[in-house]
């Protein structure tokens, strides 16, 4: 081999299997119109994305996606995401439906037939069925408010729908199609009604729902050990036994019911939102209480269209009951909850707060000034293992008569604490 001969003087097969290392669209046209011997590598690809804006008209991708898609004789993994003419897309799937095995689509970019038969776009994704052999499923933008007729894709792991309007059967049969998912993610879609999820494999989970908050949620996924949710007011989960992380959200409406039973492995759990019920918040602290690191962002408490403060919470008991509690992030409205009731007085020598390392503590209002600094004396006193306590001032106004005497006492307090107490 001559030294300086570039890849004219690398043998075929060298040259086949640099080239079948592209997928872009844009790199293999290029290289195919350099050499015509280039243009051997396309059969050898495993993988071809057509990115946005790589056409100017769907016409065109359409030539394109079908070419190069006839070519790929190896072809498994497809990304298509632009525009392309969705009636067209039985024909690519049906070519490579042995060796495709990731297939994800933009449909919201796919050009609709003009016979405008079928149900929105859910109509003509009937067809990825005929890729039976898929292991990763990626759809983005898609209208799909029946159940598609997929059959059972029993090798699929992996379901990922993005900014999708679903309607309940879609969820419901969309899911039960792939009954051996490992991943399931759906996020930032339009839903309403109940999500009944019973997956045996499933490990990774998350649902976004955006919305009026009117979703109910029953999953049963007895190897879940991820799980994020967030727009659902009702939830029941069965098989919590492996849970590492847990992550409730309600960004409009209220949660009201939530229910999962013991959580031993549970590592992380996040409460967020405007509001939620007291029922629902304590149901699951009582079931997390192996946990160790907490995140608690709830505004108000009460049901329905009532918004009550919390009750009173007493501090002894509640680090009594979450004993390995690492770190704790805890906002406003509970932490005025842990200040209201003085459960300091009588209280047992031998208490101590054994495992908290670090607590991010967000104070909205100078009111019961005394009450919250006692409490965040007491945390420094009793946790024998503190490293880090952080102080968030947040949104307080000092158009109140006390606001700057408290955050005086707070920075006194820090000051008194140095190395381990900070205001942010």
């Amino acid at each position: 081999m001559e030294v300086g001969g570039g890849m004219d003087a690398l043998p075929d097969g060298v040259v086949q299997h640099i080239l079948s290392q592209l997928s872009s669209a844009r790199d293999v046209a290029a290289c195919a119109a350099v050499a015509r011997c280039w243009r051997g590598c396309v059969p050898y690809l495993p993988s071809l994305y057509f990115p946005r804006g790589a056409f100017e008209a769907a016409a065109a991708a359409d030539d394109a996606i079908g070419r190069m898609v006839a070519a790929a004789a190896r072809l498994e993994e497809l990304v298509v995401y632009c525009p392309f003419s969705a009636s067209l897309l039985p024909r690519w799937l049906a070519a490579r439906a042995a060796t495709l095995r990731v297939l994800e689509l933009r449909v919201d970019s796919a050009a609709a037939d003009k016979s405008g038969s079928g149900s929105g776009q859910g109509h003509h994704l009937d067809c990825v069925g005929v890729a039976a052999g898929l292991e990763e499923l990626r759809l983005w933008g898609l209208i799909m408010t029946a159940p598609p007729a997929w059959g059972r894709m029993e090798r699929l792991r992996v379901l990922e729908v993005v900014g999708a309007v679903l309607g309940e059967a879609a969820v419901n049969g969309a899911v039960a199609a792939c009954p051996n998912l490992t991943d399931l993610a759906l996020l930032g879609c339009e839903c309403a009604g109940e999500a009944a999820i019973s997956l045996p494999l499933l490990e990774r989970c998350r649902l976004d729902f955006v919305g009026a908050g009117n979703c109910s949620l029953r999953l049963a996924a007895p190897r879940v050990e991820s799980l994020e949710v967030q727009g659902f007011c009702w939830i029941s989960l069965q098989g919590g036994d492996r849970l590492k992380h847990l992550t409730i959200s309600m960004t409009t409406g209220s949660v009201y019911h939530v229910e999962t039973g013991k959580l031993p492995e549970l590592d992380r759990l996040s409460l967020r939102g405007v509001q939620w019920s007291w029922g629902a918040i304590s149901s699951v602290l009582q079931c997390a209480a192996e946990v160790k690191h907490l995140v608690m962002k709830v505004e108000f408490c009460g049901d329905f269209d009532t918004l009550q403060s919390f009750p009173e919470i007493d501090l002894v008991e509640f680090f009594n009951s979450h004993p390995k509690l690492c770190k704790f992030e805890i906002h406003g409205a509970m932490f005025a909850a842990l200040c209201q009731k003085n459960s300091l007085k009588n209280l047992d020598s031998r208490f101590v707060i054994p495992c908290l390392e670090q607590v991010l503590v967000t104070v909205r209002s100078p009111l019961n000034a005394e009450q919250k600094l006692s409490t965040l004396e007491s945390l420094v006193r009793y946790s024998v293992r503190l490293r880090r306590m952080t102080i968030r001032i947040s949104q307080m106004k000092n158009c109140h008569d006390g606001a700057d005497d408290f955050f005086e006492e707070i920075c006194k307090f820090t000051r008194m604490n140095r190395g381990r107490v900070c205001i942010e």
